[in-house]
């Protein structure tokens, strides 16, 4: 039974908003894994080529950052009990420029294109601009801000110092500006965009949806109180000590030691929520805890490569180990907790859309499907392996990419397909039951 007390749910956009963004997300997965059985070996050769460099985009900002955006125009309004101003606008204006910006960013990449290039900068400088905005609008309106909150303010700066090191990039790629360390402020830019912009986020809307939805007990309070706060800080330092580094090699070793106690805070927050998973009142294992258990038990195992990589640089010579890292940390961890996300966000919000609306017009001939009648385990569970799979073959793809690419992309376009397609039938499960309690409405007031 989910614990909805806390929601603020009367001030939720209209469900056309999010589901724009989630049933887009899943074609650019598609198009990251044509890419993958398209250019075969050519993306894992080097996280520096223009393919890889293609691929990660199609996932980082055609997938995560469309779900993440979308879900957070969302759940503004019901976790934090605000609105995003003019939230119908500015789903109609970031939702078109991020699509057109990424998609450019991919052609400039692939066609060494610096007139693509500069589209996708202005577009993604645009679109990025009004959603950070509108959401810093709406978050430093909260007059008593819970940790949830909190934990989305951070996650909000973040995103932000993640764009402004994009764009610049961006803008010296298409002849723009001058890279200077292009190579340093990539790993910057890498770094806050996944440590920061989605880890923050996750953190922070963990503490209300993982008790909610998998009716678990509260995190404790000090994760609640100190842990994104921290890890904001310890993002900053590191950088400062990062980019100092470039000319007082000296301070190199420190930025590794703040690197590391920014890792250990992640490990915990996966420890602890692994806990309260097995906490949970509700035992039964849906397909939601398992997408979660794959993502939050990548974290730790994504950290052990990186700490590999650092005390053994030999192993660097044998493969990729920056590679693999990448691999893990979008394929291993954000893209299974999205997705876990998304199987319980989106049908949860046709629900309550549906029962709004019955309850307002008190017509109680229709009946509306629980969130398992929108979304049958079965669909779920069948994606969940298919993916599961293409995770195996894509982590060992990095050690043998000429002979295990091509497969993994087709998996992943399987995964993908039956994620899109499971996510269109609760869109159209919804249009469905709309339309009936439109009829039934109309016909009372007929009668």
């Amino acid at each position: 039974m989910l614990n909805t007390a806390n929601l603020s749910l009367e001030q939720a956009p209209p469900i056309s908003i999010p589901l724009r963004f989630f049933l887009t997300a899943p074609l650019f997965g598609i198009a990251a894994a044509l890419m993958m059985i398209w250019y075969g070996p050519e993306v894992m050769t080097s996280r520096w080529s223009p393919q890889t460099l293609a691929l990660t985009h199609l996932l980082t900002l055609g997938f995560l950052a469309l779900v993440m955006t979308g879900a957070l125009l969302q759940i503004l309004p019901v976790l934090a009990g605000i609105a995003v101003p003019r939230v119908v606008l500015v789903g109609n204006l970031v939702h078109p420029l991020l699509t057109v910006g990424t998609l450019g960013l991919v052609a400039g990449f692939l066609l060494g294109s610096t007139a693509w290039l500069k589209l996708a900068v202005v577009a993604l400088g645009a679109g990025f601009a009004i959603y950070i905005l509108a959401a810093a609008v709406a978050l430093w309106r909260v007059e008593l801000p819970n940790n949830t909150v909190a934990g989305m303010r951070m996650a909000l700066l973040a995103l932000a110092v993640t764009v402004l090191l994009g764009l610049s990039l961006g803008a010296g790629f298409a002849g723009w500006d001058t890279l200077i360390y292009p190579a340093l402020y990539t790993n910057v830019h890498l770094t806050w965009g996944m440590l920061g912009w989605v880890m923050l986020l996750l953190i922070g809307v963990s503490f209300q949806v993982v008790p909610m939805f998998q009716v678990t007990p509260e995190y404790p309070k000090w994760i609640r109180s100190w842990l994104p706060r921290l890890l904001l800080v310890g993002l900053a330092i590191w950088t400062m000590l990062y980019v100092a580094a470039v000319n007082k090699p000296e301070l190199a070793s420190w930025s590794l030691v703040w690197l590391t106690i920014i890792l250990v805070g992640y490990i915990a927050f996966a420890v602890i929520t692994l806990r309260l998973q097995q906490q949970r009142r509700r035992k039964i294992t849906d397909v939601t805890l398992m997408f979660w258990r794959i993502g939050i038990t990548t974290i730790p195992i994504s950290f052990l490569i990186w700490g590999i990589g650092r005390l053994f640089p030999t192993a660097m010579e044998q493969v990729d180990l920056d590679l693999l890292l990448g691999v893990c940390m979008i394929f291993g961890v954000a893209i299974p907790l999205l997705n876990g996300m998304l199987y319980k966000i989106v049908p949860f919000l046709s629900w309550f859309h549906l029962q709004n609306r019955q309850l307002a017009t008190m017509c109680m001939t229709v009946q509306i499907p629980n969130m398992k009648q929108f979304l049958p385990d079965r669909s779920s569970k069948r994606q969940f392996w298919v993916y599961l799979l293409a995770l195996v073959v894509t982590l060992l793809s990095v050690f043998a990419p000429a002979l295990l690419v091509r497969p993994a992309g087709v998996l992943l376009a399987l995964s993908f397909v039956l994620l899109g397609h499971n996510l269109l039938q609760v869109a159209l499960r919804y249009r469905e039951v709309s339309g009936e309690l439109s009829e039934a409405v109309a016909d009372g007031q007929e009668g």
